[in-house]
């Protein structure tokens, strides 16, 4: 019979004895957060005026070229890679050593200039896939990157040796020209395994220099042997 009366009472019942306390605010405002304008927004370059986009891109290739020049363990030529400078850099290497003696004879040097370009490219491509089976850390691109601009100090080593043409050509001017090119091939050995030699298991590092080591040879070579075509 109390269970009858219990199930009987009204829902409600008994919430009018309830008060409230003056000092508690029965009402306010409702406000909806606004999310803070995030990291990626803020970089976002799609707004950016097309001036502004290629000087931040040519800093940063400049800013490459300084790590090249002052070799050092950092992570920004590997974390930022681009393949602008590599592809600068080969071009103009191609185009220096483009009509030389050896192809005097022929009227156009274009197949000169592509084998200089297969070289390159196809010297980086191969060290990245050996790079890779022997266990290296780095990603295609980021090991392209590395090659590519370390061929810096080739490319100034052939603008010397242009110079050098100018001014003489005999024993005295090959010897300059032989100093320039081997301390050039150093400086290009020494910053590419700076950076590409930690990617490699320390039981490895060897089997991945060697390559690195052939490359810059072939393309020190090709300087050093370099002899304008006379006219």
């Amino acid at each position: 019979m109390a269970a009858a009366e219990e199930h009987n009472r009204p829902l409600f019942d008994g919430l009018s004895n309830v008060s409230v306390a003056d000092n508690i605010p029965v009402e306010g405002e409702i406000t909806i957060p606004v999310p803070s304008q995030s990291q990626d927004d803020d970089s976002s370059t799609l707004d950016e005026p097309v001036k502004d986009t290629i000087m931040r891109d040519v800093k940063a290739v400049g800013k490459k070229f300084v790590h090249v020049l002052f070799p050092k363990k950092s992570s920004a030529l590997l974390r930022d890679w681009d393949l602008w400078g590599p592809l600068i850099l080969c071009v103009s290497l191609a185009l220096m050593l483009q009509g030389g003696s050896t192809n005097s004879k022929k009227d156009d040097g274009g197949p000169q200039f592509a084998e200089v370009f297969v070289i390159i490219w196809f010297g980086a491509v191969v060290i990245t896939l050996n790079s890779k089976l022997l266990g290296g850390t780095l990603s295609f691109f980021q090991s392209l990157c590395v090659l590519g601009y370390c061929i810096m100090p080739l490319t100034v080593a052939m603008v010397v040796c242009r110079l050098i043409f100018l001014g003489s050509s005999g024993k005295v001017g090959f010897a300059f020209r032989f100093v320039v090119v081997v301390t050039s091939f150093g400086w290009s050995t020494f910053a590419s395994t700076a950076f590409l030699a930690d990617s490699q298991p320390p039981n490895r590092k060897a089997l991945a220099v060697y390559p690195i080591f052939l490359f810059y040879f072939v393309i020190g070579w090709m300087v050093l042997t370099f002899v304008p075509s006379s006219k």
